[in-house]
This record gives C-alpha cells, structure tokens and sequence, in this order.
C-alpha cells in the first residue's frame, strides 16, 4: 500500500471564534453521550481543507461533526482529469486534515456521473472504460483502504433515474451523463449495467476494511429505490459485498409534508437493517423558494427535523448516518439551498431542531417491523 506524505505543519491552523457558538452542547459530543459507539453517526460533505482556508465552515466543520464526506477530491474527474495523469495531493491532503483533526471520513469516489470530459467523448469503446474503471477504482481502494481514518467507501452513484430506467450516456461530453453502462449488461432480468457489479467486485478486493456503500440520488421515488434494492440483491447474490445504502437527500421544499415520503423513508431503512445494511443519509440541504419566504427558516427547521426523527426512530435495528452537503447557506446555478447554518455561521432553526432532537430521541420502532 502506499504511504501518505508526511506533511508535519498542519495544512489548517485553528482560527476559533469565527462562528457564532450556539447554546446547549455540541451535534458530535450528544452523539457521543446518548448512543452506542457506531449506531449514530452525524457529518458533512464539505470543500478541500485548502478551500476551506480555516473559515466558518471548517470551523463548523470541527466542532460539531464526527465525519466528513470530501465532496470532488476522490473523484475520478480531480483524480484522473486526463489520459495518463494522476492528481492524488487533494485527496492526500484530506488524509492529513482528518488525521490531524480525528474525523472519520468516507471516501466520496463512486464509479458514476462525475468524470472527466475525456470518458464522456462518444467515440470511446467499452474496452477502454472498462479499463479505466479497473484502473481508478483499483487505484483508490489500494491507495486508501488501509488508512485508519476511513471507513466507508461510495463503490456506484447515481445509476438509476427517477423512473427506475439505468442513468446512462447522452450524444456529446458537455452534459450530466454516465457513460460506464456503455461498458456492457448482464443477462439477469434487470439487464444490470456491468459496470456496478465490477466497481463492486474490485472494492471487494481491494478495501476489505472498508463498509461499500451503494450512493444514490433522486427524490425518493419508490420507482428508483426499487430498482437500487433488486440491484444491491443481485450483486450480494453475485457473491459481492455490499455494506449500505446511501441516499443523496437534496429535498425539495415542502418533501417533509407529504407523509408518504417520510413512510417511505422509514421503510427504507427498515429494508436496509433487516438486509445487514447501513443507512446513509448522504448529502442533504433544502431548495429554497426563488424568493425569501417570512416561513422559509422555520420550513428548513421543520424538514431537517423530519428527516432526522425518521432515522432515529429506526437507529436500534442497525447503523444509521445523516450528512449535510455543506453547512450554511448558500446559492447555487441561481438556487437557493437552506442548511444548518447561516452564511455567518451562526445556528439556524434547523440546527436546535436537530439538536433538541438528538437530545430527545424519539421511540424506535420495534425490531422487526
């Protein structure tokens, strides 16, 4: 395995007081307190500690989370931007920062969308992204199964689309598309891309210390769950591993309200424990109207709390994990996302919402249901 460069001067200095302090006691420290080891885990999807540059957010970052989700460093796109090159100092550099700052973190590297324009020309062959898929993800795993702050690795993402169909390539490189299903498909009825049980198949091999971790997006569409647990079946029937189910969580405003959404939801992860699978709430915020509501701050409070009571509701019947995509708000290709935090750092409604809940845990469901 190779080593990580040794960087001896911390790549972030501690800048504290930048951020607001909130009241009562840290998101990480009631974790900590109120549940076992492992059943409960709370984090954020956030920039390079480069990006960062010892701001609010990588101060936010510190004080109350207990992982972190790199959001682009361990993609094939920052890793593997052209034929030939390999770029690994931002993902070596996150190594070193939650080394340093005793995070847990969970590789963001998924075989999906997110890839470099080169993979995406129409003339390549399904050789040539077979062999770049072996390379990539042979590579990561190899480069970073063995180091102790890791944990969990996202093997596929974003396969299927709201509908249920395979997410798949599109005419030109410019676009949001998943060239790997070009690779070929499998004879099961499904006709499963062989792309996802191949990603599976190396980090099988190659990060046996590592939970895998099946990452999906959507708005919860039962069409496209569905499909992603007959999908997760398949490979495990294949042989493969497959230690948890993410999903993205970019809700919608008003998600929270429908109660069939939140059913689902619950049900979900009642699959998932009752299959020996984690559940991962991957990168959540909420798209806020175009324009400021009176209500939005107390409707972001509301949808964050609702999404984090269902998960620990279920949180007796196996590991459970809920991470922001960043932390305070922010605008986005002309949309507004709401979070935890305003732009200043300072607590929103949605963060004591969060906290009186992990404070004051709902009764979980009963074991088996």
């Amino acid at each position: 395995m190779r080593k990580i460069p040794l960087i001896l001067a911390l790549l972030i200095p501690s800048v504290f007081g930048a951020a607001p302090e909130a009241t009562g006691r840290r998101l990480k420290d009631i974790v900590a307190k109120n549940y076992p080891e492992g059943q409960v885990w709370i984090g954020a999807a956030m920039g390079s500690p480069a990006r960062l540059k010892a701001g609010i957010e990588e101060e936010l970052l510190r004080r109350e989370f207990n992982y972190v989700i790199p959001e682009n460093e361990f993609k094939q796109a920052m890793v593997n931007p052209k034929p030939g090159l390999w770029n690994w100092k931002p993902a070596d550099d996150w190594m070193v920062y939650c080394q340093q700052q005793k995070l847990t973190m969970r590789l963001h590297c998924p075989i999906g969308p997110q890839v470099s324009t080169w993979p995406r020309e129409d003339d390549r062959k399904p050789e040539e992204l077979a062999t770049l898929l072996d390379q990539f993800m042979t590579e990561v795993c190899d480069r970073y199964s063995g180091q102790a702050q890791v944990r969990w690795l996202d093997v596929v993402n974003e396969t299927v689309d709201p509908e249920g169909n395979w997410f798949g390539p599109k005419p030109g490189s410019g676009g949001w598309e998943n060239p790997w299903p070009l690779i070929g498909v499998d004879t099961d009825p499904n006709h499963t891309p062989l792309y996802i049980s191949r990603a599976f198949a190396i980090a099988t091999e190659h990060a046996p210390k590592l939970k895998l971790i099946y990452n999906q997006h959507t708005a919860l569409e039962p069409a496209s769950m569905e499909k992603v647990k007959e999908t997760i079946l398949y490979l495990r029937k294949k042989g493969l591993r497959v230690d948890g189910l993410g999903w993205q969580g970019h809700l919608r405003y008003g998600w929270h309200k429908v109660p069939s959404n939140l059913a689902y939801l619950s049900e979900l992860i009642q699959w998932c424990h009752k299959n020996k699978l984690e559940f991962h709430i991957t990168e959540m915020n909420l798209h806020l109207p175009k324009q400021v509501e009176a209500n939005e701050e107390q409707e972001t409070a509301d949808a964050f709390a609702a999404v984090v009571r269902v998960l620990l509701e279920n949180r007796n019947t196996g590991v459970v994990a809920w991470n922001c995509w960043r932390l305070t708000d922010y605008t986005e290709n002309g949309g507004r996302l709401g979070l935890l935090f305003n732009a200043e750092g300072a607590p929103k409604a949605a963060y004591y919402a969060v906290q009186h809940l992990l404070e004051n845990p709902p009764t979980p469901v009963a074991q088996g249901k």
